[in-house]
């Protein structure tokens, strides 16, 4: 079968600028990347990428982060929590996250993400090594003892439906770039963690050691 072409898809072309995301890393001394931070709820994965933006604001570098309920608040608030919307509400994420990666910045974006096909929609929009999946490893059961939301509550209740990990899947990543024992470490050794692996992949510069 063949797809067709529409007159307003053949005069849609791509603008290339002279200042591109080269340019603009080279100025902010860094190189960009999409920090996806994966995990269930109440994981703390909005926890610790605000913790990590933070520790690279110390260090100078330029971030952005997207959290999953403020995105929602604008964005994506037209969506509701079916499949469908939740793989457009990661879709529309993941062009922005594009957009700001070629801003030059490094972004932090936490979201459940349930389904590996769209953690992987998002990693192939951008180039090799530009997509970091960020594994929250929490286990449910601590994630229902913290329960910041009432969320776990109300779904255990029949209150929520489509609530991921208890009637609706969530798919653990199988090799993900960094996997965090939320359960395990400190928050700052967590951000630690993050920020060595950056440095490794020569994302930001290595530390000076005195």
């Amino acid at each position: 079968m063949t797809a067709v072409t529409s007159a307003k898809d053949e005069n849609i072309v791509w603008h290339q600028h002279v200042i591109d995301k080269g340019f603009r890393a080279n100025l902010k001394k860094q190189k960009p990347a999409v920090l996806w931070f994966t995990g269930l709820s109440g994981a703390g994965k909005s926890t610790v990428a605000g913790a990590l933006e933070n520790r690279l604001a110390e260090l100078g570098y330029h971030t952005y982060l997207l959290d999953g309920d403020n995105v929602r608040h604008g964005l994506c608030s037209d969506l509701g929590f079916s499949d469908q919307d939740r793989r457009e509400n990661i879709r529309r994420i993941g062009e922005l996250a594009k957009l700001m990666a070629d801003a030059g910045l490094i972004v932090l974006s936490a979201f459940i993400s349930p389904h590996r096909t769209e953690r992987q929609l998002v990693r192939d929009m951008l180039p090799e090594g530009e997509f970091i999946e960020v594994f929250v490893n929490t286990a449910l059961d601590v994630c229902e003892q913290r329960d910041p939301k009432g969320l776990y509550q109300k779904a255990r209740a029949g209150e929520i439906s489509n609530f991921t990990g208890i009637d609706s899947e969530y798919q653990v990543p199988e090799n993900p770039e960094i996997d965090l024992p939320a359960g395990e470490k400190s928050i700052e050794e967590l951000v630690e963690l993050c920020v060595e692996q950056l440095e490794s992949r020569e994302i930001i510069a290595l530390r000076q050691t005195v």
